[in-house]
C-alpha cells in the first residue's frame, strides 16, 4: 500500500465509500496490476502467472465471502481471517459511475486490522484523491481499528504514502527487504477493545 478519531461510536462509511463486493473484482484486478507495474505491489501480480492466478482466486473468495481461509503457522489448523474492504469514488458520481479506488483490510492476530491493499486510478494521483481516500478509509470503524500498514519502497508514490500515514498516527518501525512497516500504537476501536466485523456487502 498505501487523525485517529476520538469518538468511540460506530459510524457508517464516508459517502464516497461503499463496501467492496465480488462485482468489483475486475476493477480491483486492473488497479492491482497497474500498481504492480508501478512498483507498489509484488511484481509478479503485473502479469499472468501461477502466483497471480492464486492471488486473484483468493481475492475473489475474500470479496465473495468477506474472509480468507488460511492455515495457522503454529497449529497448522485452518482458520478464517476477516477481509473487509471498501471501494472509493472521487466525487458525487457514487454508485452512478465505476469506483476509482479501493482499500482492503485484513484482521490481524491480537485484534485490529492491517490496511492490506489500497489502490487509486493513475490519472487521479497527485490531485489530493489519495489523501481523501485514506482519510475516508481510516474514518470507517474498520479503519479506526487499523494498527498496521506495509508499503513497498519500490512504489513511485511510497514517500507520499508515508507522509499521509504519518498524518493518521502511523510510524515507520522496521524495514524488510522490500517493505517499510508502519504501526499505529493507539488505534480507535469503536465500542469495544475488539475489531469490528466486516461491512455488509450488497
Amino acid at each position: 500500500m498505501r487523525g485517529v478519531m476520538a469518538s468511540h461510536a460506530p459510524r457508517g462509511p464516508n459517502p464516497m465509500l461503499r463496501p467492496a463486493h465480488i462485482g468489483h473484482l475486475a476493477m480491483l484486478r486492473t488497479l492491482i496490476r497497474d500498481g504492480a507495474r508501478d512498483g507498489s505491489f509484488r511484481p509478479e501480480l503485473a502479469w499472468d502467472s501461477a502466483e497471480s492466478e492464486r492471488f486473484f482466486a483468493e481475492l475473489k473468495q475474500a470479496l465473495k465471502s468477506g474472509y480468507f481461509v488460511v492455515q495457522d503457522r503454529e497449529t497448522r489448523e485452518m482458520r478464517t481471517v476477516a477481509v473487509p474492504g471498501y471501494v472509493y469514488w472521487a466525487d458525487e458520481t457514487v454508485g452512478a459511475e465505476p469506483p476509482v479506488g479501493f482499500g482492503l483490510f485484513r484482521a490481524v492476530h491480537g485484534g485490529g486490522f492491517e490496511l492490506w491493499l489500497a489502490g487509486l486510478e493513475g490519472a487521479l494521483r497527485g490531485k489530493g484523491h489519495g489523501r481523501a481516500m485514506l482519510k475516508a478509509l481510516f474514518e470507517t470503524p474498520t479503519g479506526r481499528a487499523t494498527r498496521f500498514v506495509r508499503v513497498r519502497r519500490s512504489g513511485r508514490h511510497a514517500d507520499a504514502v508515508a507522509r499521509l500515514l504519518a498524518d493518521h498516527g502511523f510510524t515507520a518501525t522496521r524495514e524488510t527487504s522490500h517493505e517499510t512497516c508502519f504501526v499505529r500504537a493507539t488505534p480507535v476501536i469503536p465500542g469495544s477493545r475488539h475489531a469490528q466485523p466486516a461491512p455488509r456487502r450488497v
